[in-house]
């Protein structure tokens, strides 16, 4: 080998071992990188099931309140409400 292909080789062969442990430590922090997003993703996925859970129940109890006869039991039993006699019911027309 000459000289000049000497200095060259104890240039390179420093700067390929830097680039290749670079290289390793970029891979390391790459996987390490995807596994916390995937955590992240997967707790976020068990809030998303977790409210659409509650998000149905919900549904469920306001359709149940709005029913008209859970409506009409609660203006007799609770609010003491009575049906007012024919004569007494006016019909507003626009």
């Amino acid at each position: 080998m000459s000289l000049g292909n000497r200095r060259l080789m104890m240039l390179a062969l420093p700067m390929l071992w830097i680039a290749v442990l670079a290289s390793a430590a970029g891979a390391i922090h790459a996987k390490h990188r995807a596994r916390e997003l995937f955590v992240q993703l997967e707790r976020v996925n068990a809030e998303r099931d977790r409210l659409d859970i509650e998000f149905g129940r919900m549904q469920l109890e306001q359709s149940a309140w709005s029913a008209h006869a859970f409506v009409e039991n609660v203006a007799i039993t609770q609010l003491r409400m009575t049906t007012p006699p024919p004569a007494q019911v006016e019909v507003v027309l626009p």
